[in-house]
């Protein structure tokens, strides 16, 4: 073959294909905030499946199998967060879902923790602002452009 045929890689086709790549330039600080909220999520379930756990172990609960499986459901449940808010930073397209089901579950968990008679007003007060908030940034768009999504009937 010869080199007519084959384009050199500097040509301007693959300039422009650089130029309409999601990695390509900054990462958008909606972007940042967003992993940064679902990190928080995830390090929070953490801490609280370890609290769970430990006091499972140490004190006398009613029921020390009950606690401990919560505190280990708890701390693999984090996973999910934990690792859609790495995927955000990295820009992978794929952590946007992890990400959108982690807030959509915290919303009934709010819920209930704002019907309850105690001090868990405030952290389903809490909660369900930085699920919200994370909602608002994943589903925009300059998010969805950044990971490189597209909507239905745009790809190639």
């Amino acid at each position: 073959m010869s080199s007519q045929q084959n384009p050199a890689p500097h040509t301007a086709e693959a300039v422009t294909a650089d130029a309409t790549d999601p990695a390509a330039g900054p990462r958008p600080r909606r972007l940042t905030y967003a992993a940064a909220l679902a990190a928080l999520e995830g390090t929070a379930l953490v801490a609280g499946g370890l609290w769970v756990l430990v006091l499972g172990l140490t004190s006398d609960p009613d029921d020390r199998q009950q606690a401990v499986t919560l505190g280990i459901t708890l701390v693999v449940l984090a996973l999910l967060p934990l690792l859609a808010a790495r995927g955000l930073l990295l820009r992978r397209g794929w952590s946007r879902g992890p990400a959108l089901i982690t807030q959509l579950m915290a919303l009934p968990v709010a819920y209930n923790l704002l019907r309850a008679d105690s001090m868990a007003i405030p952290a389903g007060i809490a909660l369900g602002l930085v699920a919200v908030v994370a909602l608002v940034l994943l589903v925009n768009g300059e998010t969805t452009r950044a990971l490189g999504i597209k909507g239905p009937g745009r790809g190639e």
